[in-house]
């Protein structure tokens, strides 16, 4: 089984994004050929995840603890109202 390597992001700049929160952290998923394209796969706070331009965001390094909260296949998540 391959392991899928989890990475954040912080938005700095969601552009005309109505959906992107500036200063926010969001799970990235691994798409070669997205990045290729200059494209991050973003899951959202639907748990769908969605396209956004690479340029939006930078990349952060979280304490394992942080990772173990925000990460979005954590069942003890507390989804937001």
């Amino acid at each position: 089984m391959k392991t899928v390597a989890i990475k954040f992001v912080l938005c700095v700049n969601p552009g005309d994004n109505e959906d992107l929160e500036a200063r926010k952290v969001y799970e990235s998923l691994p798409d070669p050929q997205a990045a290729k394209d200059g494209y991050l796969r973003i899951i959202d706070e639907s748990g769908e995840d969605y396209l956004y331009p690479t340029k939006y965001f930078v990349p952060v390094k979280l304490p394992p603890a942080a990772l173990r909260g925000l990460r979005s296949d954590n069942p003890d998540r507390a989804s937001t109202p």
